[in-house]
């Protein structure tokens, strides 16, 4: 087998590793999982690395199996939390579970038939019929308390560290995602589990569910546990997150251009630390990449790149060619690109950028610059500052320099609806005909 551990260091995806993990991986074939609680219908590029983990054990030969929380997600993992989660109803868990298992089935075929095809599961499927009598005397009496109370997670929370405590709701979350790789462990063979590095707590109760019950069999209590570092951008700030809050995977919650953008602006730093993150490509090309982008940072080659590589990798070619469209129409200083859009790209574009819906009669009857600049609009705060700007040659309509002798007509419209004002490089107004 290649050596899985050895490619996932070098890309900075390894955090913690137990004892043999990589002997393991490097000698047989291994199924191993990883967990998504359904907090959320979809996912958002934080879920990219757990994804990403997954697609790098089906290409280096090991079985992959994607385990959607339904059970699990009806406590709430307390890891990393400060505060106890509202509890989700039943309709709204079913959603989204339903949702998480679309987009997983977006990047790993679970329709495969070969022997390390991947296999998504859902543990509510096993923990629905599992009485709490039946569950604390066959698991509960596994584990100790002093066990489940050394787990960072359990201690800052007990301790006051973080939130007001912990309820017993919470404290039994790391029982049963230990349940849960034990339950993998007997039905598919699998021994490793892999996750962020807030889960090592939870994953290491797992490796010992499965030791204690399998005492007196050292082959069949072999698990094992690996987890990655929780991905931060280099100055502090949370990584995932644009203006709009979190970037997500769907195209209905985060457009292909907005996500296209993301990690366009991302820093040189980040930059040349996601690359190897959050793509496939080898080794070799990486450093010629971060060598070329180094010669010339202002060409932004390493982000170019990895905006292009993320793009295929979650939407596609044309939603790729579309992005980059946008993005020169925003720079060009050209119409010609900006008419290429359509509108729902157009207001992708201009998002955020201050808006005036105006009716055709005023734009048939003609806009003159003043009207367009001040009272119409409020782009600029009166009339005098709007004849000084168009004095001094600072005013653009669709990208073109005018003067106060501009007559916005039907004629400027693109898209049969818009006209794009500009103050400068980077001073946008919008005006929406209706």
């Amino acid at each position: 087998m290649k050596n899985l551990v050895e490619e996932l260091r070098w890309r900075g995806l390894v955090h913690d590793i137990m004892p043999g993990t990589e002997e393991q991986l490097t000698k047989e074939s291994t199924t191993a999982y990883i967990g998504f609680d359904p907090t959320s219908d979809s996912l958002h590029i934080g879920s990219l690395v757990p994804i990403i983990l997954l697609k790098h054990l089906r290409n280096f030969g090991h079985k992959p199996i994607a385990l959607v929380g339904g059970a699990t997600g009806m406590i709430g993992d307390p890891s990393g939390k400060s505060d106890e989660r509202n509890l989700l109803d039943e309709a709204t868990l079913n959603k989204n579970v339903e949702g998480i298992k679309g987009v997983l089935s977006r990047f790993l075929d679970f329709e495969a038939t070969d022997a390390n095809a991947p296999i998504l599961v859902n543990n509510y499927d096993w923990m629905k019929e599992f009485s709490f009598i039946a569950f604390a005397r066959d698991i509960g009496k596994r584990i100790t308390v002093n066990y489940m109370m050394a787990k960072d997670s359990v201690k800052k929370r007990l301790s006051g560290e973080v939130g007001d405590g912990m309820s017993f709701t919470e404290f039994t979350y790391q029982l049963i995602q230990g349940y849960d790789f034990y339950h993998l462990h007997k039905t598919y063979g699998c021994k490793l589990q892999m996750g962020g590095s807030d889960q090592w707590g939870n994953i290491t109760t797992g490796t010992e569910i499965i030791r204690r019950m399998n005492v007196g069999n050292d082959e069949q209590a072999k698990a094992f546990a690996m987890t990655c570092p929780l991905i931060t951008k280099a100055d502090g700030s949370k990584f995932g997150k644009s203006e709009g809050g979190n970037v997500w995977l769907d195209a209905e919650k985060t457009s292909p251009y907005k996500f296209y953008q993301f990690w366009l602006n991302t820093t040189d730093v980040d930059a040349e630390k996601y690359i190897k993150i959050f793509t496939f490509l080898d080794k070799e090309t990486i450093d010629a990449l971060i060598a070329e982008h180094q010669q010339a940072p202002h060409l932004r080659v390493l982000q170019k790149r990895l905006a292009e590589e993320l793009m295929l990798f979650v939407h596609s070619q044309e939603d790729l060619d579309n992005a980059i469209a946008a993005s020169n129409a925003l720079f060009s200083n050209s119409i010609d690109e900006l008419k290429k859009l359509d509108e729902k790209t157009f207001l992708e574009v201009f998002d955020g950028v201050p808006m005036v819906e105006l009716s055709m009669s005023e734009i048939e009857a003609g806009l003159d610059m003043i009207g367009a600049l001040a009272a119409k609009t409020n782009f600029l705060a009166s009339n005098g500052e709007a004849r000084r700007e168009l004095k001094q040659n600072a005013i653009s309509v669709n990208k073109t320099k005018v003067g106060e002798d501009k007559v916005i007509t039907k004629e400027d419209l693109i898209n049969d609806q818009f006209v794009l004002l500009q103050k400068g490089k980077k001073n946008y107004y919008v005006i929406r005909v209706k």
